[in-house]
Order: C-alpha cells, then structure tokens, then sequence
C-alpha cells in the first residue's frame, strides 16, 4: 500500500498542536510506517507544497495574508483538509479580543505607535474561508485523538466524531461536581468531551478550551450559572476565552 502523503503545518498559533503529535512517542513508529511526511516545517527542513497530499493537518487561526494564501494552497493540494486544535476549529486564544477590541487597538497594543503596523486581521477559524473534511479539537488536542486521526486517514476514512460533554467523563470518573457541589464557575455541561475530564479531575474547573459540544444548551447553563451568583460579564468573559462567539439565547 502506498503511504499517505501527509502535511502538517499550523497558521496563527502557539505550535503546541503540533508538538503534542511529535511526543506520541510510542505511536509515532507505527504511523509513520503508513505515512510520508511530504510537508512538516516545524520538524524538518527542506519542506515543499508544490505537491499533491492525501491530507493536510492544519493548526491555528487565519490572521495574515500569509496565513490566508498557505491555507488556500493546502486547501487546493489535499484530498482531506483537517483543522486540527481549537485555534483551528473556534479561533481559540488568538481571537478571544475580536468581539471587545479593534484589531488596530490590539496591534497597537503590542507594537506601540509603530509607524507601520504588521498586516493582520481578526483571527477566525479554517471554515471561515475553505471546507474542512475534519477536525480535531483540544487545546492541545489528546494524544489518543491525534493517533486516531492518523490511523483513521491512513485507511481512508475520517475519525467519528465525539459528541457528548465533559460531564458525561465527570460522572464516569464519579468526580466531585465542581459547579454543583462547590458552586465554582465549571463550563463542563456545554464543552465538548474527549479529554478523560482531565482539570475536574484534580479540582479545577472546565475553562473550555475544547470548545462547544454538539447541540450545547448554553442559554441553560447561562441561567444555571447566573443563579448561582456569577455575573453575565464573567460568564461571557469565560466563555469566550477559547471561542469567541457563543449563542446565549435572549439576554436576561
């Protein structure tokens, strides 16, 4: 069998997607059997895109030009586009200030009164400029999921989806309920499962970084929450830390 040719880069991002799949250290061997890793800069030099891939595995939000024409050239080389770690999915940490400042502000901010500022734009997820085949989320992304992810594209299928909340590995795990029983500001019921309940599991509460489960009833965990005594403004503040814009339903 052929080996899948692979391409793994990331956009606007902080890489550590992608180093999450060079320390599957154990099964790396076996995948890389079944793979040719045609385009990885962060891992090897000597890169080219002027070539055709079974699949691209794309980490980070559009924010530059630059970020926009390689995902548009990966996008036109690959036969399966994966946006791959929340960045990718929801824009992530990198777009949590779209919907409270200017992005001149923001550069401003960092570059001082430059007399030219670098060319940016808010940061946005993948499937706001080209058709994604399949994601994988996490902040970084669960090493099972990135094996799962190679395997699946190595037989030529896509990994199934994961659609059930933290809470589902919560109650699994028989944690303490961190938002029921100690009343602190958990995100488990509307973020998406797959990370084993990871922070509940040592007492820290979901700050999402997964993103929104499937069908989420945000406007029922926002009523929980406001009952509970947190502000709007600290829900929404939370909220928005890896995604920036979630639907609340009608404002109280």
């Amino acid at each position: 069998m052929r080996p899948m040719k692979l391409a793994i880069t990331g956009l606007t991002a902080c890489s550590g997607c992608q180093l999450t799949l060079l320390n599957c250290e154990d099964e790396l061997p076996e995948l890389l059997a079944r793979c040719e890793l045609v385009y990885f800069p962060l891992a090897e030099s000597g890169n080219k895109l002027e070539v055709q891939f079974d699949a691209a595995i794309v980490e980070g939000a559009v924010s530059t030009p630059k970020d926009l024409e390689l995902l548009f050239r990966l996008r036109n080389a690959s036969k399966v586009l994966v946006a791959y770690g929340t960045c990718a999915l929801f824009g992530g940490v990198a777009a949590m200030n779209n919907m409270t400042c200017s992005r001149h502000d923001l550069l401003q901010a960092v570059f001082g009164a430059a007399e030219k500022l670098p060319e940016s734009f808010a940061p946005a997820p993948l499937a706001n400029y080209v058709s994604v085949d399949a994601v994988v989320t996490g902040c970084p992304p669960e090493k099972q999921e990135i094996a799962e992810l190679l395997a699946a594209l190595a037989a030529g299928t896509l990994p199934p989806p994961r659609s059930y909340p933290v809470c589902t590995e919560c109650r699994s795990r028989e944690n303490l309920c961190l938002l029921l029983e100690k009343n602190e500001l958990c995100l488990g019921p509307v973020v998406q499962g797959g990370c084993n309940a990871r922070c509940p599991a040592t007492g820290i509460v979901c700050e999402g970084c997964r993103g929104p489960v499937r069908e989420a009833n945000v406007a029922q965990e926002l009523e929980l929450l406001l009952e509970r005594g947190f502000g709007r403004d600290e829900i929404e503040r939370r909220m928005s830390r890896f995604k920036p814009e979630w639907d609340y339903g009608q404002r109280h």
